[in-house]
């Protein structure tokens, strides 16, 4: 599929997480960039959830949140524009699965199965990740992905130690996003 611009908006999904320096901060950052695009418009944006690491476990906890957004770019250009917007708030690639202030995957882009340009979508490993489907099935309950609906994916998966770290999906409008830790 060509990385050009959709003539038509397509419903995409989001994953962030970040577990370095302010990851809310940096989340919220990252929202603000994206929802600026002129291709762009966020429709909904999950809560912030406290999540223990996945992969590597020697690091601190994460935060994520998942994000609705309508957008006219194709599914190669939405991911540059990820891309740039975690090189801008100082995303390192050292390790996989490690420390970093900011992460954005492209979760879903309409109901397309995408491969190739570096950019594998729906996310391959997005069904294994209950801190990537909680979030998800707030803001879209009931979305089929893979012949059933999110909450059954969920309900597979072990969720200790996911909590909500926000009350609601406005924190990222905050220019100052803070959460305890």
């Amino acid at each position: 599929m060509s990385g050009r611009n959709s003539a038509a908006p397509v419903r995409a999904f989001l994953g962030l997480g970040g577990n370095i320096g302010n990851p809310a901060q940096a989340m919220g950052e990252a929202l603000r960039r994206i929802d600026a695009a002129p291709e762009n418009e966020i429709i909904a944006v999950s809560r912030l959830y406290r999540t223990p690491p996945w992969g590597k476990l020697d690091q601190p906890d994460f935060l994520n949140a998942a994000c609705l957004l309508s957008t006219r770019l194709g599914p190669a250009e939405l991911l540059a524009l990820c891309l740039r917007v975690e090189r801008s708030l100082k995303r390192v690639r050292k390790e996989r699965w490690g420390p970093r202030a900011i992460d954005i995957d492209l979760l879903l882009y309409g109901d397309r199965h995408v491969a190739g340009e570096g950019l594998e979508v729906p996310h391959p490993r997005m069904l294994e990740r209950a801190f990537v489907l909680r979030p998800l099935a707030e803001i879209a309950p009931g979305l089929h992905i893979a012949g059933a609906p999110v909450e059954k994916h969920l309900a597979a998966l072990d969720q200790a130690g996911i909590e909500p770290a926000s009350s609601d999906g406005g924190w990222w409008r905050s220019a100052a996003t803070t959460t305890a830790r």
